[in-house]
């Protein structure tokens, strides 16, 4: 699963982040993403060194093999729901030395993948109120399209800075599947997926007391039981 053939690959999403622990937030916008943009192939890529989230970040290669087992119920349910994206776990961050700034990412995956391919970087709508924080994140575009999923208590409008109204302006279209027929510059918000799960939030839930089986229920079935043999989060 973890290793992905370039041929004939032509839609690639791509889904960064820390992953401490992967949760069925991100599974859900991995799979509404996986259908209405009829991906090809879509790469989980757990940071290496993510400089913006402090200290007290789970080691990266135990958070690779989170990913790594949620990757596995993603799978799954894409062969559930014959969905036929492949599923990629992506060691890209965590190999390359140094902080993990996703412009160096998206530099290397377009020249992986080649000029012609359409790569897309899924988040939610509030990475991209902060996108103005990350590296170079004004080249960004130059390199892939971003499709948005908005998420509930965070209003656009009302949050994002001028840069990003800015950017929005610029780049912004109506339709996703603009998005397939374009290597990169386009963001498209999509409205109809609400995902209101932190993984900051799981993990302070999982150390306290307050644990309980909705919590379980919101972690992929795999990477649940990796963190369970493991004991992590206690």
């Amino acid at each position: 699963m973890s290793a992905l053939p370039l041929n004939a690959l032509q839609k690639i999403g791509i889904l960064g982040g820390t992953f401490d622990p992967p949760h069925a937030g991100h599974l859900r916008l991995a799979t509404h993403f996986a259908k209405l943009l009829h991906l090809d192939a879509l790469l989980l890529i757990p940071s290496g060194e993510p400089w913006q989230k402090g200290t007290g970040i789970t080691p990266a290669e135990i958070r690779f093999q989170l990913t790594e087992a949620a990757g596995i119920d993603l799978a799954r349910a894409f062969l559930y729901l014959k969905v036929s994206t492949q599923v990629g776990i992506d060691r890209i961050e965590i190999d390359r030395a140094g902080p993990s700034y996703t412009i160096d990412t998206v530099k290397a995956l377009r020249e992986r993948f080649g000029a012609n391919a359409s790569l897309t970087w899924l988040m939610g709508a509030d990475s991209l109120v902060a996108l103005p924080s990350w590296n170079s994140w004004e080249k960004l575009s130059q390199y892939v399209n971003f499709a948005v999923a908005t998420r509930p208590h965070h209003d656009l409008k009302a949050q994002a800075n001028p840069e990003v109204i800015q950017f929005l302006k610029d780049h912004q279209t109506k339709d996703a599947a603009a998005l397939e027929n374009s290597t990169s510059g386009l963001i498209y918000i999509d409205e109809s997926l609400n995902v209101d799960l932190s993984s900051t939030e799981l993990r302070d839930r999982l150390k306290s007391s307050s644990r309980n089986a909705k919590t379980s229920e919101q972690i992929p079935t795999h990477t649940l039981e990796f963190i369970t043999n493991l004991g992590l989060y206690q």
